[in-house]
């Protein structure tokens, strides 16, 4: 048979590989005594799932799976006549609590049967993480799309949700004497600041650092989501302080640690994105350090604005809106960046920006300074998506209830920082005592708390720059 009979032969028996592991959904009256399926044929799915090569192969798989066992649309059609029914009769209110117990169990999709039962064989939690990964990223790529798609992730999303809910998680600590595998995970999922080598690594989790991570009961000892701090006597206004190379020989004196820098939050696992693991984390983690050091009185983190240059050269490309250059910077400002570069338009900026050649030259530092601060704070503070903080970062801090404190000039100069935020980063600053009232104020009227500093340059930016 040519390739084409060998595809087919593929497609079928992934048709009844999945009619074979999805259960079907038992009738109403017999839920609490249907059988659970046999264990072979969840052990079967994940064999088979594994043997997919990633991408396309697993792709087809999870859209067939998406849309050929969903939710029965006739039944759901049925049930919810029912209630309408029962509502327009005004029958007692046990037929109407019944009559909506069974139009929400019909609103089940096929695929939770297997996905609830795949969560309690063993392993069977870790691979249904995997499998989400793999969701996630397909809809990313485009890889897999479309509304069924999108419903089973997060049909998943929300199981995982429950699954990876406080109660099942541990607060562990790494130390230079966890185990070696550990470690090595930690420095592999370092999204925000990369671990150079073990010598680095040795420095996070030495003296006046401390790192850790969320395991789950059913996943011991793997890191799901990892928390760095650095223990200092102030807000740390530079990143390279925290991570540069240095030897790791003095002992802790606790008299010089008054605060807590949250430098780095890594999600390690693909598939629990948009699972609410983070703000646990750092509420566990603060809770851990005023048992520990009881000294400290600031919380506050140092943060990337991932986004903030993109943005910037977008501001300067002349398809956005009609901008003038002077509608970001006051003429004198404009005037000497022209001097400097020896042009007046805006494309050599944008060349400077994008290959972050600008950082060479202590005059463009110098000149960029001022406009670069006060765009930064409009960028942060006033750019919004539905209503909330556009910067994901922004809004993360935001939702916990924290007061966007203070934003901070060539904080990272590494390549990495330049070319995300012109080097610039910003402290949110956690008082324990408002968290609860400035997150329901950001979640319910969108409100962002923010200090003086951050108020001052976006009244500037609001003077000098017309967007």
């Amino acid at each position: 048979r040519g390739p084409a009979g060998s595809s087919t032969a593929s497609v079928t028996g992934m048709e009844e590989l999945l009619s074979r592991s999805v259960p079907p959904l038992p009738p109403y009256e017999t839920k609490e005594k249907a059988p659970p399926p046999a264990e072979l044929r969840g052990a079967e799915f994940v064999r088979y799932y594994r043997a997919l090569g990633a991408g396309q192969p697993r792709a087809e798989l999870l859209t067939r799976l998406a849309r050929d066992f969903g939710v029965d649309h006739g039944r759901v059609a049925e049930f919810s006549a029912k209630v309408l029914q029962a509502r327009e009769q005004q029958r007692e209110p046990g037929a109407l609590l019944q009559a909506e117990d069974r139009l929400r169990y019909y609103l089940n999709p096929q695929y939770r049967g297997l996905f609830q039962h795949l969560g309690r064989l063993e392993g069977g939690l870790r691979f249904l993480v995997e499998l989400r990964g793999d969701l996630v990223e397909g809809l990313a790529t485009k890889a897999v799309d479309g509304p069924h798609v999108k419903e089973m992730n997060g049909v998943l999303k929300n199981m995982l949700s429950e699954w990876f809910s406080t109660g099942f998680l541990n607060l562990e600590r790494v130390t230079w004497q966890s185990p070696c595998e550990v470690l090595q995970k930690i420095s592999d999922s370092e999204a925000v600041h990369p671990v150079r080598n073990w010598v680095d690594m040795k420095r996070r989790v030495g003296s006046y650092r401390r790192c850790y991570f969320f395991s789950h009961c059913a996943i011991p000892g793997e890191p799901l989501i990892v928390l760095h701090v650095a223990l200092t006597s102030d807000i740390s206004s530079s990143i390279q302080a925290i991570v540069k190379e240095v030897l790791p020989l003095e002992t802790e004196d606790t008299d010089k640690i008054t605060t807590a820098i949250f430098y780095s939050i890594s999600l390690t696992q693909q598939g629990l994105q948009g699972v609410e693991l983070g703000t646990y984390l750092i509420k566990r983690v603060v809770k851990e350090l005023q048992k520990e050091l009881p000294q400290i009185k600031a919380f506050s983190t140092l943060s990337p604005i991932p986004g903030f240059t993109k943005w910037l050269v977008g501001l300067l490309s002349p398809q956005t809106k009609e901008l003038e250059k002077n509608e970001l910077f006051t003429e004198s400002e404009w005037q000497e960046i022209s001097e400097i570069t020896g042009d007046s338009t805006t494309e050599t900026l944008k060349k400077l920006l994008n290959n972050n050649e600008w950082v060479r030259s202590e005059k463009l530092v110098k000149v960029f300074h001022l406009p670069f601060m006060r765009l930064c704070a409009w960028y942060l503070y006033g750019e919004k998506h539905r209503g909330y903080a556009l910067n994901p970062v922004a809004n993360f801090h935001l939702q916990n209830g924290s007061v966007m404190w203070r934003i901070n000039w060539m904080a990272d100069t590494s390549p990495r920082g330049i070319a995300a935020s012109c080097g610039m980063m910003v402290n949110y600053r956690y008082f324990l005592e408002d968290t609860a009232s400035n997150s329901a104020a950001y979640l319910g009227t969108k409100q962002i708390k923010a200090s003086e500093q951050v108020l001052s340059l976006v009244s500037q930016f609001q003077q000098n720059s017309k967007l």
